[in-house]
């Protein structure tokens, strides 16, 4: 009897263990199942399908690696222009066009565009031949748009009301209205993105160009041809070269004062946090609560406080990093120093070393790897924070990426200032891995 009684509970423990842990293991997933089914509905998952705009996303995504030139006539004073991007930076001299449109007189101009498809401008009308559909007619009149169309279904690419018809195929796209008329032509590539119209060295292929930069022929007065090219690159009005590289130099100072200022003002303060260097807990609460205070409150939330305060500009970018990393490199620095080694620091102190001074030799290398390693890995990482955090206060990279997206036009541009970004955090990331490995083995003793 005395058997049974001492096996019986085990067997128990044993049943109840087994079913608390197939529980667990059943029952969480279904949890998080049952989480995942109601965020389904919830987020109505299946309606993105409808909501979805395909058509828009197409030219987004066309936008970013392509361009439009604008051919615009106004119906109201008989002009045309032809623009690149339709802007007046990159506007084409009077007298002059691309091959591919033809100014048969003041009021008629013929467009070719891609797949046979012909635009003609003969004063306030419009002639669309689409090969396969079909000659579309449009003219602006004072009480709205006539517009004549094949015989059949009307097109989903072409819209239409009394006063704008707009129509998109895959040549290009067509707007009028009654104050104009433009045509717009896809091209593959970033046009001007090296040389404006106005440059000599516009068009001309990168053999020419080679052969110029070595010619003692020089196409602008004063300056070698070398000197010239680099000086139309760096003026650039189109895509603003000079403003982009320094919106890049501001964008890594940004990441770098937060950074660095952050460390500097978080080590003294990590000692006074450190159990084993403050020996007063009411000193070593409130300099946990600070950290945990400042790095709770997001660097964003911290970025639109101090643009209230302090204006726009790229100092207070590096301010709200610096804020918030202090907190962060607090609570690494001060349990670095919790488990620093004693006997270090003893050995040091044998030598008759005052208190800063077995900081310095006893204290301060062993947490250095530490240090090292979360200051590089943070300067890394706040690279990417600060691009976020310039378009907030108006400085670096982030300022000129939004400005382009809030145009809803240049995708072109905003693809290249996303690349910039990427070629940066990789350098970054690059330049502090060979940082972290070259401080921490050489302070490690290796070679």
């Amino acid at each position: 009897m005395s058997m049974m009684t001492d096996v019986t509970p085990t067997r128990l423990d044993a049943i109840r263990l087994f079913r608390r842990k197939r529980l667990v293991t059943f029952g969480f997933p279904a949890v998080i199942l049952a989480y995942f089914i109601y965020i389904f509905f919830a987020f109505d998952i299946p309606g993105l399908a409808d909501r979805a705009r395909m058509d828009n996303a197409k030219i987004l995504v066309a936008d970013s690696y392509s361009y439009k030139t604008h051919v615009t006539r106004d119906n109201r004073v008989g002009s045309l222009t032809i623009a690149v991007e339709g802007e007046n930076k990159g506007t084409w001299p009077e007298g002059t066009s691309p091959d591919w449109v033809e100014i048969e007189s003041p009021d008629r101009t013929r467009i070719e565009l891609k797949n046979g498809e012909e635009v003609l401008i003969d004063g306030n009308t419009m002639r669309y031949d689409v090969p396969g559909y079909g000659l579309i007619e449009a003219e602006a009149g004072r009480r709205g748009i006539g517009l004549r169309l094949p015989e059949g279904e009307v097109p989903d690419w072409i819209s239409a009301s009394d006063t704008r018809v707009d129509i998109t195929t895959a040549a290009g796209r067509v707007t009028l209205t009654r104050a104009r008329i433009e045509v717009m032509r896809y091209h593959f590539g970033w046009e001007l993105f090296w040389f404006t119209l106005d440059s000599p060295f516009y068009g001309k292929s990168p053999g020419d160009l080679i052969g110029l930069a070595f010619s003692d022929e020089r196409l602008v007065a004063g300056k070698s041809n070398l000197a010239a090219m680099a000086h139309d690159v760096w003026t650039n009005r189109m895509w603003q070269h000079r403003d982009v590289i320094w919106a890049i130099f501001e964008t890594i100072l940004m990441a770098f004062l937060g950074t660095m200022g952050a460390g500097i003002v978080a080590l003294p303060l990590a000692f006074a946090a450190a159990r084993n260097f403050s020996p007063f807990m009411a000193v070593r609460a409130v300099v946990r609560r600070v950290f945990d205070f400042v790095r709770g409150v997001d660097a964003l939330i911290w970025t639109i406080i101090l643009a209230r305060a302090f204006g726009p500009g790229p100092l207070t970018g590096a301010l709200a990093i610096l804020i918030t990393d202090t907190g962060t490199f607090g609570k690494l620095f001060y349990e670095a120093l919790e488990n620093v080694d004693k006997r270090e620091i003893e050995g040091v102190q044998s030598t008759g070393a005052r208190p800063l001074q077995r900081y310095r030799f006893g204290v301060i290398p062993q947490i250095t790897p530490v240090l090292l390693s979360q200051l590089l890995y943070y300067l890394e990482s706040n690279t990417r924070s600060a691009t976020i955090i310039g378009a907030i206060t108006g400085g670096g990279i982030g300022l000129l990426l939004t400005q382009a997206m809030i145009t809803q036009k240049d995708w072109e541009e905003v693809s290249y200032y996303i690349i910039l970004i990427l070629v940066m955090v990789m350098v970054m990331d690059t330049v502090s891995g060979w940082l972290r490995r070259r401080l921490i083995t050489s302070d490690d003793g290796g070679h």
